[in-house]
Formats: structure tokens, sequence, C-alpha cells
């Protein structure tokens, strides 16, 4: 799927959905970034300077992409999909880039979430738009990262999950594009761990003011045995 040319739409014109638009543009594809007002100053600066991009309301981005991101707060998040409408996101792929963020302040750098450990946004998510297939990614790390980041040759980790097996593999593909290894977790009850894995990110930046980082899972290797 990643080696044609596909339509991305992207939900959310934030700093994290042009990071993405930016990205999926740069591989040759066609994108449209959507927002609830098309009219405000950011999205017609985006457009001057992406004139391959296209700019839509969400209902337009929902129904155009063949492959869709969610980039917006978590807050808003099933908002935003209330105002796109459930229909366009049948049998297409959402990348599901959110975290359940809640709306006070963190504390000793620990950001609070509006979720427990019993849930996750992005089954929330999935509930929204059942005929889609929402896949976690790009939640665990900072937007600066998210595309080609450079560790000096070694590939970070990027933890997904979602129920659809076929949309994890071409996720999977877009991230190796992007200079990610993947580790696929699972279901999309697994995004209950996932999403958490934020909070972690956060704490060094928020005590430290250090962003520039991400994670990495090391595997041994399994002892064979000596003739």
């Amino acid at each position: 799927m990643y080696n044609q040319s596909l339509k991305v739409g992207v939900l959310g014109s934030g700093v994290v959905g042009q990071v993405l638009a930016d990205a999926f543009l740069k591989e040759g594809h066609q994108v449209m970034l959507g927002s609830r007002n098309t009219k405000k100053d950011q999205m017609f600066q985006w457009e001057a300077h992406h004139p391959k991009g296209k700019i839509g309301t969400y209902s337009e981005t929902a129904a155009f992409g063949d492959i869709l991101i969610l980039a917006v707060k978590g807050t808003v998040a099933e908002d935003v999909l209330n105002d796109a409408g459930p229909g366009p996101f049948a049998n297409k792929i959402l990348i599901d880039t959110t975290n359940p963020i809640a709306d006070t302040p963190p504390v000793q750098g620990v950001l609070k979430f509006f979720t427990d450990l019993n849930g996750s946004l992005m089954e929330r998510i999935q509930a929204a738009v059942p005929d889609a297939h929402v896949v976690k990614a790009f939640n665990s790390v900072g937007n600066a990262l998210m595309y080609r980041p450079d560790f000096g040759g070694i590939k970070p980790t990027m933890f997904i999950c979602g129920n659809n097996e076929d949309s994890k593999a071409a996720v999977s593909a877009i991230l190796d594009i992007f200079g990610w290894e993947v580790e696929d977790l699972g279901k999309a009850e697994a995004a209950r761990a996932v999403e958490p894995l934020f909070i972690l990110w956060c704490i060094p930046g928020m005590l430290k003011n250090e962003w520039m980082h991400a994670f990495k899972l090391l595997k041994s290797k399994p002892a064979t045995d000596k003739q």
C-alpha cells in the first residue's frame, strides 16, 4: 500500500498535524489538512507554503483520504470524529496519534489523563468510528522526532496496536520509511499501556527541558546450545 501514491487526510491543523502532513508531502503523497475552521490564519499559511497540499473541513478531509490521521487534542478527539461523521471512515486506516491529556496542570512533571488504566482513548475512538481500522502510532514521542529522527543510525521504537492486522502492517511500512522500528503490541486494549508512555516521555521535558529523546525496546538474543 505505501509504495503507491496515497491520498492522506490529516484531521488536525496543529503542530503534530502539520508535521505529519509535511512528512507525507515530502514522501510524494497527496495531502489534505483538515480543521473545523478552514478560514483561520494557520490554514492559509500552511496552504501558502505547501502548494501541493490541500485544506478542508474535517468531513472533507475524511472523505478525501485513503488513509487518515487523527492529530488533535485528546479532549476533542471524539467531537472531531462526530463532526466528520462516521461514513467517510468506513474501511479506512485511521492512525490515532492522540493522548488523553486532561486540562489540568501536571504535578512534578507528570501529566494527568482523563482515562484510567482500564480503558484508553483509542478504544473510545474505535467505538466512535466502528468501521474504521484504528491503529495507535506517533503518540509516544514529540512532533520534532516523528519524521526521520536522527539518533546516530539507531532506529527508535514506535509502539503500535490495533484490531486489524493488515492495517497495522500498512502503518508499519509507513513507520519504517519514516525512520522507526515497530513493536506491535496487539489489539486496541494495548493502548491502555501505550498511551501512558507519553506521560513518561514528557517528564524529562517538563523537569529539565529535555525533549529530543525516544524509546528503544532492547531484546536479548535467545541462547544457543554450545557444541
